[in-house]
């Protein structure tokens, strides 16, 4: 197992930066803070491979035995994200190549191409040193390979293995030409040896090219990941295996796919809004999280593995959190089933690039406000080991990798359409209105989802289309929004009318888009508005739910709801405002017959449902500067309470309630 029955708590650990004597204070800080796993030697290659082939161990044994006598749990990490020096001065053909053609130098992280043979190779040799050394350590519960997967190379060795992978999907040239549609701008290829990397090029570069080698590029990585991955298991199979991954819209890597390669699914997160739009985006990747963590290998748990104590990176700037937001944060996503919390890192740096990212200990020392807090949450992590089970949701929320890189291709007709700004859009609105729910990729079993949600799933193959027009025709509420079904799996429009696949199951069919600029909107008759998109929508079967006002689209749909078989479809054109939004996912989860979470908490309070046959538990947040009174019975786990109608969160605030539950009686009883 490679957790012990309490939630892990802790973060990255770099004693190579110290000296031997930190090491023994920082295990007494961790076992005050009541740490319980920490990630080892990220970034250590250079100190464990100081020479080709030359090992130093003595360091890491030293640390490794510590971690153990303080009763601390180690994830121990392959240092492959960056290569030594030496590394670098012996392969520079390893080292990555721009998309402008231009060769990086050493000096920073991930100085590699995840293609070089010369890189694989030397990641495999260190793998193995590692895990022939640790492999029967007791303090070993986690290998975590590599770190943070997503840097792109465009050299030759890259190049080289683009047209082996892309042999292997096509088989042949001229169905790779159909699936590019190079017959446009004169980019038929007659040979393999023509196809290279989409490096810049003068103008816009060929859609299907691009889409392709971002699919490659993850597979690549994937490759790299699998070899050490195996290396491990072959020596320590009795321990779970992962790596940490990293979330933007410029990470090449699709993370649903990856998830069945992972014995456990972890990912570091980051928000970048200082608002309230850290606590949006706290949720959404749990949700998402979550969601893959269905596909893993050996556990379908998940885990936080990397967070910032204390510090929001946002434009130009580190914000500092406001008390209390580090717990809340946490908790947020123990309750979307995180298996803890970890951060990065445990103490900050004195030195280096990251010098001023934020730490459990921060440069301050343990004397702070950020260590007491970290005490505090190690005591409330403590406290929530009996919680398991689902988390309460009958909404899914349809993500795809390959939407979202299709839609980053510069050629579209608006550079603000984003399947990822909109699966938040989508995601924030439901989060607002209380409502629970999971992320599912195409083709997964939608049992127990009473409404799907397609946030611009640009792209939508056959076989995702028959699985959405199923879902609705057997009784599923279907709401889909603008660029849904446009497109095939290769990024080729579908003819005869957007939304192209999805025509039918939703009962219109649209003629002609309005890109909307910076700052436009459209107005709607039910007195919302919408921005970023707007269409020409002919009703082919379906009703219309609210109309554009005003403008050259007055009168015209703008939303509309489609009855196909025993199910109903919501089609929406536009990006509508956040209230409206909130207003119309609210009316289609009640129209498939879907409560919120805790329908009387008021605004601000986040609530979550956790299930499991034995019990449930309700973690509630207060997000606001007020206190908050939430209907609710149970005993709070937190303040060890008995709750009998009501809690009352400070400002703030959070409870997580152990719910009463009817016994075989129809007596209540306390789960």
């Amino acid at each position: 197992m490679w957790h012990d029955g309490r939630l892990c708590y802790g973060g990255d650990y770099n004693p190579e930066q110290w000296p031997a004597e930190v090491w023994a204070e920082d295990v007494a800080l961790m076992r005050r803070a009541r740490v319980t796993l920490v990630t080892v030697g990220v970034f250590a290659w250079s100190r464990l491979e100081p020479a080709p082939g030359q090992y130093c161990f003595d360091w890491l044994d030293q640390v490794l035995d510590l971690l153990h006598d303080g009763g601390i749990r180690v994830a121990l990490a392959t240092p492959t994200a960056s290569p030594p020096p030496w590394f670098s001065l012996a392969h520079p053909g390893a080292l990555p190549v721009t998309v402008d053609g231009v060769r990086l130098h050493h000096g920073s992280r991930d100085t590699y191409c995840a293609a070089a043979p010369a890189y694989r190779s030397a990641a495999r040799r260190v793998t193995a040193a590692l895990a022939d050394r640790y492999a029967r350590h007791p303090a070993v519960a986690l290998w975590r390979v590599h770190n943070e997967y997503g840097t792109t190379c465009h050299c030759e060795h890259t190049a080289r293995a683009f047209r082996r992978w892309l042999a292997g999907r096509y088989g042949d040239l001229d169905t790779l030409n159909d699936a590019w549609v190079t017959s446009f701008w004169s980019q038929h290829y007659s040979d393999w040896a023509q196809i290279s990397t989409p490096r810049a090029t003068q103008y816009l570069g060929n859609p299907g090219h691009l889409l392709d080698f971002r699919r490659f590029w993850s597979d690549t990585l994937l490759a790299a990941y699998a070899e050490q991955r195996d290396l491990l298991r072959a020596v320590a199979p009795q321990t779970p295996v992962t790596t940490n991954y990293v979330l933007g819209d410029w990470v090449p890597v699709d993370h649903a796919r990856w998830a069945r390669e992972v014995d456990l699914v972890a990912v570091d997160h980051y928000p970048s809004a200082v608002d309230g739009g850290a606590e949006e985006q706290t949720a959404l990747v749990g949700d998402l999280a979550r969601g893959w963590a269905r596909h893993a290998a050996a556990d379908p748990t998940w885990l936080l593995m990397e967070s910032a104590p204390q510090q929001i990176h946002t434009t130009g700037r580190a914000h500092t959190k406001e008390p209390g937001r580090m717990l809340r944060h946490s908790l947020a996503h123990v309750a979307r089933g995180s298996h803890g919390a970890m951060f990065f890192q445990w103490r900050a740096s004195a030195g280096g690039a990251e010098r001023f990212h934020s730490a459990l200990v921060p440069h301050a020392g343990p004397d702070s406000r950020v260590f007491r807090e970290a005490v505090e949450l190690g005591a409330v992590l403590e406290r929530l080991t009996e919680v398991r089970g689902r988390v309460e949701a009958s909404v899914a929320l349809a993500v795809d990798a390959s939407s979202a890189w299709a839609l980053r291709h510069p050629g579209l007709p608006s550079t603000r359409v984003d399947h990822h700004e909109e699966l938040a859009a989508a995601h924030r609105a439901l989060w607002h209105a209380g409502y629970g729910c999971d992320t599912v990729a195409p083709g997964e079993a939608l049992d127990g989802y009473r409404l799907l949600v397609l946030p611009a799933l640009y792209l939508t193959d056959d076989a995702t289309a028959e699985w959405i027009r199923a879902y609705v025709h057997r009784g599923g509420h279907l709401l889909a929004t603008y660029l849904s079904g446009t497109a095939d799996a290769h990024a080729r429009i579908r003819l005869g009318g957007y939304p192209g696949a999805l025509r039918d199951v939703l009962g219109v069919r649209v003629e002609e888009f309005h890109p909307l600029a910076d700052g436009d909107e459209v107005r709607l008759a039910d007195g919302g508005t919408g921005r970023i998109w707007a269409e020409t929508v002919h009703p082919t079967g379906a009703e219309t739910v609210t109309t554009y006002a005003g403008g050259v689209l007055d009168g015209s749909p703008a939303i509309t709801r489609h009855r196909h078989g025993t199910g109903t479809a919501w089609y929406v054109s536009t990006r509508p405002d956040d209230t409206t939004y909130r207003r119309l996912l609210d009316s289609a989860a009640r129209a498939a017959d879907i409560a919120p979470v805790c329908p009387d908490a008021p605004a601000g309070v986040e609530a979550v449902r956790r299930l499991h046959p034995g019990g449930s538990w309700l973690f509630l947040l207060n997000h606001t500067d007020r206190a908050r009174r939430v209907p609710a019975r149970g005993r709070d786990l937190l303040t060890d309470t008995e709750v009998d109608e009501a809690v009352t969160l400070p400002p703030g605030g959070v409870a997580v309630l152990r719910e009463r539950l009817p016994s075989a009686t129809g007596d209540e009883t306390t789960t």
